[in-house]
């Protein structure tokens, strides 16, 4: 799918943070992980950027991790998060727009006939977004998108969407932090989406949440000035445009980059290009029993040049059938 549509730290506390957390080796970082080349490889990158004295000792200034969202911090199947929150607020606004029943995309949508929605590509979905993403505050929308995530459940699992959040990636959001690092998010969805669950799920502030942003426009409403949604695209953020963002908003190239699809390699390209140590990471799906299979040939997530790269420069790619103890933290 073409998403188109779609420390502040100081004095000894900076000290601190330049020290490995030896501790957590001890305690083991990453309990949802097996032990395994994954799992030693990434401990080993942390330890050798975070001690003085090692060749790729870096300061904490320097340690940023950039991490997709979609496939990467949770899970992306039957279909991106953000277009199943579009597809349920076209039916509760339904009651409002009558002409919808016989209206298309919206008479499609309202079937749950996904297929013919998702067959026009870009063109079908853009009237679904528009109606569901623009001409409201953005104070309205990110009400709307929190109701929502309180109470929507995944079709599969039955579990709340932030349920469906990936415990290896919590534990090792956890684990970059407590080394110094500042994580960001670099994402395709709706970056004002994320901002609504990121903080909370994963411990990723809102202004560390670089994604896929439409324009706003300043108005005073009642008396009160707001920021109104338009109907336009701002920055599209996937592929190339990744490490364009990254560059323009964070200024600092990551020292380890995280994703799952083609749609993230430019970012890794861009990650393994610096100096010094560095940490390029996919996350493959290939467990179809706890989550889903699916790479080369699938239409949401694939990873296809990603693969191939991989293997090429010798990036670390994270199985989640033979490297994940569990995926879910609801797993028994």
């Amino acid at each position: 799918m073409d998403r188109r549509v779609l420390l502040q730290m100081s004095g000894s506390a900076i000290v601190a943070a330049a020290l490995p957390v030896r501790g957590w080796a001890q305690a083991d970082p990453l309990p949802s992980w097996n032990d395994g080349e994954a799992k030693r490889k990434i401990i080993e990158f942390v330890e050798r950027v975070t001690t003085p004295g090692e060749a790729g000792f870096a300061p904490p200034a320097e340690r940023i991790a950039t991490f997709d969202n979609d496939g990467t911090l949770w899970s992306e199947q039957p279909a991106y998060f953000q277009l199943l929150f579009v597809l349920d607020q076209i039916r509760d606004l339904a009651p409002q727009h009558p002409e919808w029943k016989t209206k298309q995309p919206f008479a499609s949508a309202l079937k749950g006939d996904m297929k013919t929605v998702m067959a026009g590509g870009a063109r079908s979905i853009a009237p679904l977004l528009a109606a569901t993403h623009t001409g409201m505050t953005t104070e309205e929308f990110s009400r709307r998108v929190g109701a929502w995530i309180e109470t929507a459940r995944h079709p599969a699992t039955g579990k709340l969407y932030t349920e469906m959040a990936y415990q290896p990636m919590l534990e090792l959001l956890a684990y970059f932090r407590a080394n110094g690092f500042k994580t960001f998010i670099v994402s395709g969805g709706g970056v004002e989406f994320m901002r609504v669950f990121a903080e909370r799920v994963y411990g990723i502030a809102p202004e560390q949440i670089i994604g896929t942003s439409g324009k706003l426009k300043f108005e005073i409403r009642e008396g009160k000035p707001v920021m109104v949604k338009l109907p336009e695209l701002f920055f599209f953020d996937d592929k190339e445009a990744k490490p364009v963002a990254i560059q323009q908003q964070i200024g600092r190239r990551p020292l380890a980059a995280f994703g799952n699809s083609d749609g993230d390699l430019a970012m890794l390209q861009w990650t393994a290009a610096g100096g010094g140590e560095r940490l390029p990471v996919f996350i493959r799906h290939t467990d179809s029993v706890r989550e889903w299979a699916y790479d080369r040939q699938s239409k949401i997530g694939k990873l296809d040049k990603g693969l191939d790269e991989a293997a090429a420069s010798g990036w670390l790619v994270v199985s989640m059938k033979d490297d994940w103890k569990r995926i879910f933290a609801f797993e028994k």
